[in-house]
């Protein structure tokens, strides 16, 4: 494997050097289906080992010395894009996302992945907390529990900051997202539930039965589900959140505070 160049400052590159990360997320990729589409090729770590699978390969750069440079050392049906990921348009058609995305980007590239059609797997490296924050370990984000009824997050592994060149100031986490077959909750009701959602997230109340103002139907399915009245928001799982969503009919409390117009940070 060629020596990584030094990554341009300006762009945040911190290049993968790590063989057995880069094996890890071949074999990830290796286990799906249909053409990948890789986010920030760079010098080609992942690109050239991803071309051995065989499939159809789009690489998008932004740095145009590295995807000219890139460009000729790959074959068809390998293609080197010269693009901004954040602006480049993504085909609707069924495909596999990868990439060690920039780490700060790494909240606006998902942003921009988890509302992107068509792709059904995404093995991303991104920064170790953010990896843990997303797969919903130790408690769900705002952001994971929005986005659950349509899309599972799971933690492959977490990555030495050692495995990067230049040497970033915190380890990365490799995670696989998958777009769920059958949605936990319709593609017509999403706006409607993720506002849900961070209502929730944002109400006031010694946890989620005072903070959903709960009728009796909800806190009796808490007590089945096992759920405290008094935990956060945090606790409950994906299935968990779909089903109390439809039990509230999407409203949450006004009470204590609870506006449905109320307005909150995205996390």
């Amino acid at each position: 494997m060629r020596t990584q160049r030094p990554g341009r400052h300006e762009l945040g590159q911190n290049f993968l050097i790590d063989r057995n990360t880069i094996e890890t997320v071949v074999k990830l990729v290796a286990a799906t289906d249909g053409p990948v589409i890789e986010i920030g090729a760079g010098d080609g770590a992942l690109t050239v080992p991803l071309q051995r699978l065989g499939r159809r390969l789009t690489a998008i750069e932004l740095d145009d010395r590295r995807a000219a440079r890139l460009a000729a050392r790959v074959q068809p049906p390998t293609e080197i894009v010269t693009a901004d990921f954040l602006r480049h348009p993504l085909p609707a058609t069924p495909h596999v996302l990868v990439g060690n995305l920039p780490f700060h980007l790494t909240t606006a590239m998902l942003r921009r992945v988890l509302r992107a059609p068509g792709w059904t797997e995404a093995v991303l490296l991104v920064q170790w907390e953010v990896a843990r924050r997303r797969a919903g370990v130790g408690g769900a984000t705002m952001m994971t529990a929005q986005w659950w009824p349509w899309f599972d997050f799971r933690l492959v592994t977490r990555v030495s900051a050692a495995a990067f060149r230049p040497k970033p100031g915190v380890d990365g986490g490799l995670l696989m997202m998958t777009r769920r077959r059958r949605p936990l909750v319709a593609h017509a009701d999403r706006e409607r539930y993720q506002d849900f959602v961070q209502r929730v997230f944002t109400g006031r109340g010694r946890g989620i039965a005072e903070i959903l103002a709960a009728s009796r139907e909800t806190r009796q399915w808490l007590k089945a589900e096992g759920v405290a009245p008094t935990a956060l928001p945090k606790s409950l799982t994906a299935r968990q959140w779909a089903e109390v969503f439809r039990l509230q009919r999407g409203n949450p409390a006004r009470a204590r505070g609870v506006s449905p117009n109320r307005t909150a940070p995205r996390r």
